[in-house]
């Protein structure tokens, strides 16, 4: 998409005779309302723009901040700009204006920035999606990989047209909306990691938090997205901040009694390695986008919630991800925290990870994905399994190319991979995939191998008879 069309699109909003409100930014110029200055028409819009850069300014009209690029901020801008508008110009012209405030705080890239990994900002919009009508929002958390201040800003200045477009006009459901967001940009220059919309024009069953999260990373804006025990959608950096990690990947379709004792004997060993750093313990349930596709590469979102509803059920975050291949996930983790992060995983998985087949088209192979995965101190905590012969694999016995054995053996002297205590054995001797298969054989032992609240969940309750 060109600049043109932005501006198209800024044209079309001022032309709107029902739109108008209030654009506050700080952190990143007056991106946003410039382009609907350049567009023409833009007294039809805007009632408003400001700035308060100084900090003293910023508090005094929107309230002390522990942090200034920040939801809590934001939410602020918010709350001020809307309410003043409304207070001033309802009575005016209530009858017929859909009212809007659209806010920014963003930490945009200074001059003494070596890069920009540190480039972020919160942005939302308050509006009403008839006149009189009561508030809707949108708020989104982005993340900015250009190299220059003035690149960042200008994406900034888009997203934001974007973000009114979007809420105006492409509402409807998430699948109009998501893609709308990032128009007009590359996705190698921004990435929106979370989006929260509230509202009466946003149904809670069609806009519910977990979708908000899976849609974004299945539309691309994001890598993952991560959501918490009572499903609102997160922001990784702030739920990660300071934290020890401890992650089981999976499909969880359904939970298992299997899962949860690689977790508690993971958690367990985590602990002994890390003593009071491993206070807080944050334990996170991922699920890659491959372990929710079905037939023709879509994803049933029904299911999703239904493994989503467990998860939470028991006291757990949810990441969904992206990252096929662990290095990715572990980069992640490891960028949003210095605390100790582990994983825990069974043995087959892990002996899948010593096969070179899946490094073909990385330039390091093998050695590098190892490298780049257990860098800034990350271990594998691995949970020993049995076959049907009665035989039980750990990590130090894992059936690996005999080539590969010197660099298990290095591993493991470096203590960055573990071995996990064996597990109950009703449950080492089992597997995720041979309990899904007996729930859809109709086998009904597979009650006895999962945890209360998935035979409490309406998905599995009918298989129980």
């Amino acid at each position: 998409m060109t600049p043109k069309a932005t501006l198209e699109k800024a044209l079309t909003i001022n032309l709107d005779p029902l739109i108008y409100g209030t654009i506050a930014e700080i952190g990143a110029g007056q991106e946003i309302a410039n382009w609907f200055f350049r567009a023409g028409g833009a007294a039809g819009t805007i009632a408003k723009t400001m700035s308060a850069y100084d900090m003293t300014f910023s508090d005094e009209i929107y309230g002390r901040s522990d942090r200034y690029v920040s939801r809590q901020r934001l939410e602020a801008m918010l709350d001020h700009e809307y309410e003043i508008l409304h207070q001033r110009l309802c009575e005016k012209r209530g009858s017929q204006t859909q009212f809007f405030a659209l806010c920014d705080t963003v930490r945009a890239r200074g001059f003494r920035d070596a890069d920009s990994d540190a480039c972020r900002g919160w942005l939302g919009i308050r509006f009403q999606a008839e006149p009189g009508g009561n508030p809707n929002q949108i708020v989104l958390h982005v993340k900015l990989h250009d190299d220059t201040n003035a690149e960042q800003a200008n994406a900034m200045g888009i997203i934001g047209v974007n973000l009114l477009t979007a809420a105006y006009y492409h509402r409807a459901s998430l699948s109009q909306l998501m893609p709308v967001l990032l128009e007009g940009l590359d996705r190698r220059r921004v990435e929106i990691d979370m989006c929260h919309v509230s509202g009466p024009a946003f149904p809670k069953a069609q806009f519910d938090g977990r979708i908000c999260a899976l849609e974004l990373v299945e539309q691309g804006l994001a890598d993952a997205a991560l959501f918490g025990p009572d499903g609102s959608i997160q922001q990784a950096a702030d739920v990660f901040h300071r934290r020890p990690i401890l992650v089981k990947r999976g499909s969880f379709d359904p939970v298992t009694l299997l899962h949860m004792d690689m977790l508690e004997k993971g958690r367990q060993a985590f602990r002994a390695d890390h003593g009071s750093e491993a206070e807080g313990l944050l334990e996170i349930m991922e699920i890659t986008m491959n372990n929710l596709l079905i037939s023709e590469g879509k994803v049933n979102k029904a299911d999703f919630l239904a493994r989503a509803d467990v998860l939470q059920s028991m006291g757990k975050y949810v990441l969904i991800s992206k990252f096929a291949r662990f290095a990715r996930l572990s980069e992640f983790l490891t960028r949003h925290t210095r605390k100790p992060v582990g994983m825990v995983l069974g043995v087959c998985l892990f002996e899948e990870l010593f096969q070179e087949k899946w490094y073909e088209n990385i330039p390091g192979g093998l050695l590098e994905t190892f490298g780049r995965m257990l860098r800034n101190g990350l271990r594998l905590y691995v949970y020993p399994q049995g076959d049907a012969h009665g035989n039980l694999r750990t990590a130090s016995t894992a059936a690996l190319p005999e080539e590969q054995r010197p660099l298990l053996e290095y591993l493991l002297g470096l203590k960055q991979i573990r071995e996990t205590l064996q597990g109950d054995p009703k449950y080492t001797f089992t597997n995720s995939y041979a309990v899904r298969e007996m729930c859809h054989a109709g086998d009904l032992a597979w009650r006895d191998m999962v945890p209360p609240q998935v035979l409490a969940h309406p998905r599995w309750k009918d298989l129980k008879a």
